[in-house]
């Protein structure tokens, strides 16, 4: 009796499946991991297992890692700089160890040429393949460019260097001092090498020689570096005020807030209409941690000026301890106008003083004609 045509599909299809199921399996033990006649990393589907290889050396060595910021490793605060980090590759070979391994079906004097080969082979356990670094900051004072934290290498033998590129950014309020910069590496080196025998042929490999181990490492490199001492001032009291139309006397004091000495300061303020001073530099001499000194300016206004605060910027000019002459940030002065006193002025004080006399004139002539006329009146009356 004949199947029905749908069961015949369905059998079909399964069939398919199965197969394909099958090929998926075969697929998924494919490795980068195999040699072959060219030393080039070709895939190949299938990996050969220890029965179809053998081991005639044992290598002693992996790769190694030093790192450094190339260039100045001191920063300024407030700074965002792009940090050079220099890697290098310092692994090398402590020795090998030969393998007792013979195959009986090929003559001593070609497994020694075998055995040659892989040793050669074997040298490449100190190159890193597929390096990754991340720089890290264990302090909130410096902060990593998230954009470029990770960096990566495609491969670096021994003896050779990569310049890995960063960019970090340092606080205004970092403390003077030295940091170290974590620098984590991740990277896959050659642990072993076999030699395929000639049995790979019935896996259907023709090409392979040798087949690979690859281990995966992880390191954490450290990189000092520092955040430069200088001074930083702040402006801690302004004492006076001025007037309109007047010179007043300002106090300013500055206090160098940070951890070295500010050698031969000199404190400047910069003045603009309707404000304005003869002597815009005092010297303060030095001022160290912690220590204020105060600048005493005259400072003249317009009559017409507007009543208000003015801000007036300052600087401080000082030596560093590099011998160098360095300026601080500008210092915000807010100095008060106030209105000025109102006050009789010479030519009021004459035109009233001329109105008074004028008044008493008036007042006395009348009081005069009147004692002119009582007197007359008197006189008729003895007629």
């Amino acid at each position: 009796m004949k199947e029905p045509k749908n069961e015949t599909v369905q059998k079909i299809v399964k069939t398919f499946i199965a197969i394909s199921v099958i090929l998926s399996v075969l697929l998924t033990t494919a490795a980068p991991a195999l040699g072959n006649d060219d030393n080039d990393d070709e895939v190949n589907f299938i990996i050969p297992d220890y029965g179809y290889t053998v081991d005639y050396y044992r290598s002693y060595g992996e790769p190694a890692f030093q790192a450094c910021v190339v260039g100045d490793p001191e920063f300024s605060r407030g700074e965002t700089a792009d940090i050079q980090v220099k890697i290098v590759n310092e692994g090398y070979i402590e020795g090998f160890k030969r393998l007792s391994v013979n195959q009986s079906n090929i003559e001593e004097s070609a497994e020694e040429l075998l055995a040659v080969a892989e040793l050669e082979e074997e040298e490449e356990c100190t190159t890193a393949k597929d390096l990754e670094a991340t720089l890290v900051s264990e302090t909130e004072y410096i902060e990593v460019e998230p954009t470029t934290s990770l960096r990566g290498v495609e491969e670096l033998e021994t003896g050779h260097t990569a310049t890995l590129r960063f960019t970090i950014r340092v606080d205004g309020d970092t403390p003077a001092g030295n940091y170290e910069l974590l620098l984590p590496v991740s990277y896959e080196y050659q642990a072993n090498v076999r030699t395929a025998t000639a049995a790979v042929i019935n896996l259907g490999l023709t090409n392979t020689e040798f087949t690979r181990e690859y281990k995966t490492k992880d390191t954490i490199l450290r990189l000092p570096i520092s955040i430069e001492s200088k001074p930083k001032f702040e402006v801690t009291e302004v004492s006076g005020s001025l007037k309109q139309g007047e010179t007043g006397v300002i106090g300013v004091t500055y206090t160098n807030i940070r951890e070295t000495t500010a050698e031969d300061a000199m404190a400047r303020i910069v003045v603009m209409s309707p404000l304005a001073t003869e002597k815009s530099i005092i010297r303060l001499g030095d001022i160290g941690p912690g220590e204020s000194r105060t600048a005493t300016f005259e400072i003249s206004a317009d009559k017409d000026a507007v009543v208000k605060n003015y801000g007036i910027d300052s600087e401080i000019r000082y030596i560093d301890e590099d011998g160098e002459t360095s300026f601080s940030e500008n210092l915000k002065v807010n100095v008060p106008l106030e209105a000025s006193e109102k006050k009789i002025s010479i030519t009021s004080i004459a035109i009233i003083l001329i109105i008074l006399i004028a008044l008493y004139q008036i007042v006395n002539m009348h009081r005069n004609r009147r004692k002119y006329n009582d007197e007359n009146a008197s006189g008729d009356d003895n007629e």
